[in-house]
């Protein structure tokens, strides 16, 4: 089996110990998400609280599995990180508007963020690594309906954070990202701010139909920035929602084209 598409002599940066690290990478997220799901949130719920705490229990280990799993792929070497404005991500309210690039995307936000709702695919619900921390934590699948927009927008009246990725899959490689009108609708029902992130990965990896033994032909570097906050109070005003959520769509659209031609 071909294990990547780069020429031997184009290979550097210890291209074979990274393509190693890789694959523990992804082996450990999967027994990670085993030992949080049978060890870790059931002995977490039974410490004494109410929901809400257990909740916020529940997510905040989630982000500190995370975090510690995006520093053993820094300490593997297989990338490079640099996260600008991190301290402005976690308000009440507040909408975390993302693109998607790249399979660990939500991976770096939520370990950035201790007590952060998300909006994931449905496919996790069902996914023996994965079902225990998403359902615990209380995230919210993206099955495009109707109520479920109405369910994001009731966590962010809530007092919650909520991470959405408006593409609602990973970039296709090599075309500019395309957003979908659901993170707009969401944000005109419930968000206080809404708060773009940039997310950039160099070179590319791990992105749409890209196998993860195709790693780059050297270490790749992860960069979030977290730019101004978007009041989406002035996009309700004198306009039904249609109308609405088109216009703060298409600005969020052509903020991120620019800001990632840019970066």
């Amino acid at each position: 089996m071909e294990l990547a598409t780069y020429p031997l002599n184009q290979r550097r940066d210890f291209w074979a110990w990274r393509l190693i690290a890789t694959g523990a990478s992804f082996v450990l997220f999967g027994l990670g998400g085993l030992v949080l799901r049978v060890l870790v949130l059931p002995l977490l719920g039974c410490l004494p609280g109410d929901t809400l705490v257990r909740r916020r229990r529940a997510r905040d280990a989630i982000s500190k599995a995370f975090w510690l799993h995006v520093q053993f792929m820094y300490r593997t070497r297989v990338l490079d990180f640099v996260i600008d404005g991190a301290e402005r991500l976690g308000r009440p309210g507040q909408l975390v508007v993302a693109n998607h690039p790249s399979l660990i995307d939500v991976v770096f936000l939520i370990s950035q963020i201790r007590d952060a709702n998300c909006v994931v695919k449905q496919g996790l619900f069902g996914n023996p690594c994965t079902r225990g921390p998403v359902r615990t934590a209380q995230y919210i699948g993206n099955d495009g309906s109707m109520e479920m927009l109405e369910r994001a927008a009731d966590v962010l009246r809530d007092g919650q954070c909520l991470i959405v990725f408006p593409e609602g899959t990973r970039t296709v490689p090599g075309q500019p990202p395309r957003f979908h009108r659901g993170a707009a609708s969401i944000a005109l029902r419930g968000a206080r701010t809404v708060t773009p992130v940039f997310i950039t990965v160099d070179p590319p990896t791990l992105t749409k139909g890209r196998p993860w033994y195709h790693i780059p032909p050297c270490r790749f570097r992860v960069r979030l920035h977290v730019g101004a906050d978007i009041d989406p109070a002035p996009f309700r005003d004198d306009a039904p929602m249609p109308i609405a959520s088109r216009r703060l769509n298409d600005h969020l659209h052509q903020l991120f084209l620019r800001e990632l031609a840019a970066s």
